[in-house]
């Protein structure tokens, strides 16, 4: 009998821990899902830094919470929160159709910045993580707007958006490293 309750204290105690992990975990994520939501909405608000040299393009302020979620806890949870951040973000700035540009984005520059950070890292910073990042998610807006207006010359653009992608990206790795490192003890790592 005392094995028996023994093994259930011990299996309680283990059941308990991971559930007080996944409670941790989906708190964390949720307010980055939160703060990227709200950079995405607050930048709206900012006068365009571009409007000079590239009309349309952003500093993308949310995607350093994406940065940051796909270094502390991987591919599936930085996808989940950039993609709900932008479901979210488009819904609640009344923005849907831009929606898609948003999402495409989004997951084109997630996936290159996993590849990059995931197979090059010893290459790459996370300041160079960003910047593959932003390039893609350039590029993923360009094919969107290609395939919407039924025109592939829209990509004549793409030198002047890669320009962009190198000052902005450089600067949301920055913020990103920053961040993580002054953060970091206060997440878990996956």
């Amino acid at each position: 009998m005392k094995l028996s309750t023994a093994f259930k204290t011990k299996l309680e105690n283990i059941i308990e821990s991971v559930i007080t992990m996944n409670i941790k975990k989906l708190t964390q994520l949720a307010m980055l899902t939160s703060l990227g939501l709200a950079l995405h909405i607050m930048e709206a608000g900012i006068p365009n830094p571009f409007m000079g040299i590239a009309p349309g393009a952003k500093l993308g302020l949310a995607n350093i919470i994406g940065l940051i979620t796909l270094v502390l806890f991987g591919l599936k949870y930085a996808l989940g929160v950039n993609l709900l951040r932008c479901f979210i973000g488009g819904l609640a700035s009344g923005a849907v159709t831009s929606m898609m540009y948003s999402l495409a984005g989004a997951f084109a520059s997630t996936i290159i910045m996993w590849i990059v950070y995931r197979f090059f890292k010893k290459y790459f910073s996370l300041v160079g993580v960003s910047v593959f990042g932003a390039l893609a998610h350039n590029v993923a807006q360009l094919a969107v707007a290609s395939l919407i207006i039924n025109n592939a010359k829209i990509f004549t653009y793409l030198p002047v958006m890669m320009f962009v992608s190198l000052i902005t990206g450089i600067f949301i790795g920055i913020t990103a490293n920053f961040t993580i490192s002054k953060t970091k003890i206060h997440f878990n790592r996956v």
